[in-house]
């Protein structure tokens, strides 16, 4: 096993095709097939199930590539450390909607001067879709709602948001779950946290949301709330961030339920020179 077989075998994962990976490593095809299967008799294991002209993924490729992403990335680093040379290269974030748009835009901004040499990418979604991307590779490191408690994971927490039940302008003050027994609620997929929390919330007052309507972000579920059609959970940064925020109601959740910490999860044994660049831009929550 060598470098290029990873590098070449990296490319068949992400492309599918034998053709299409030998164009982006600068190979023939020929030299890709015998090299592949090189690798595979290595491991004495099959990477990919072969199907026509396409190549998928095998159980034991998915389980690989994690392997192989990593060992390249550590190489990339070795390199710049031997290099002496600043940080460079790629460092692929996510984050949830509400952190990307109200807490790290300042970040980012002094990340991006202070260190021009990396190419910062950004992917917004749900908790449970970021820690997936941290999982499986795609993703360097994600803010999340935590903490998190995976045996493969490491975080900090970094922020601390005040969740609050988002309702029409008309509406009285919300102390109980009961007292929006059955309301519809305005909420991301079910695996966001904060949807979670909220749902969470009713059951332990012994209350029931009515019908959970998914959406793709919070100004839509502000609209909504101000057009009297429910009722809505989030972070107050981000509430006061949005246009319209002054038609809606906002009601702190109980003091058991009322403050979320964002962490910052990584990879365990996957910290790159990249990440570290970052993190030192930080100011974890003590």
């Amino acid at each position: 096993m060598d470098l290029i077989q990873l590098e070449m075998f990296n490319a068949v994962a992400e492309t599918g095709s034998i053709n299409a990976a030998a164009q982006k490593v600068h190979r023939v095809p020929s030299n890709l097939t015998t090299r592949i299967k090189q690798l595979e008799a290595d491991l004495g294991v099959d990477l990919f199930i072969r199907e026509n002209q396409r190549l998928k993924l095998a159980p034991a490729g998915h389980s690989f590539l994690e392997y192989s992403k990593r060992i390249l990335a550590l190489v990339d680093e070795a390199r710049m450390v031997v290099a002496g040379d600043e940080p460079q290269g790629m460092l692929a974030l996510g984050s949830l909607e509400s952190t990307a748009a109200v807490r790290i835009p300042p970040l980012l901004a002094s990340f991006n001067q202070r260190y021009p040499k990396i190419q910062l990418s950004l992917a917004t979604g749900p908790s449970g879709d970021q820690i997936d991307g941290v999982l499986e590779g795609k993703l360097s490191a994600a803010f999340v709602d935590g903490p998190v408690l995976h045996p493969s994971l490491d975080g900090v927490p970094v922020y601390e948001e005040e969740m609050v039940i988002v309702t029409p302008g008309d509406r009285s003050a919300i102390r109980d779950a009961r007292q929006v027994n059955g309301s519809d609620i305005y909420a991301f997929r079910a695996n966001c946290s904060y949807r979670r929390h909220f749902e969470s919330w009713f059951h332990h007052d012994g209350a029931m949301p009515g019908k959970i309507h998914e959406m793709e972000s919070y100004h839509g579920m502000l609209a909504c709330v101000v057009a009297g059609a429910g009722i809505a959970l989030m972070p107050r940064s981000m509430l006061e961030s949005m246009p319209g925020s002054h038609q809606a109601s906002a009601w702190p959740l109980p003091p058991d339920w009322r403050y979320l910490k964002t962490w910052l999860i990584w990879r365990r044994g996957a910290k790159t020179r990249q990440l570290d660049a970052f993190m030192g831009l930080l100011n974890p929550l003590a």
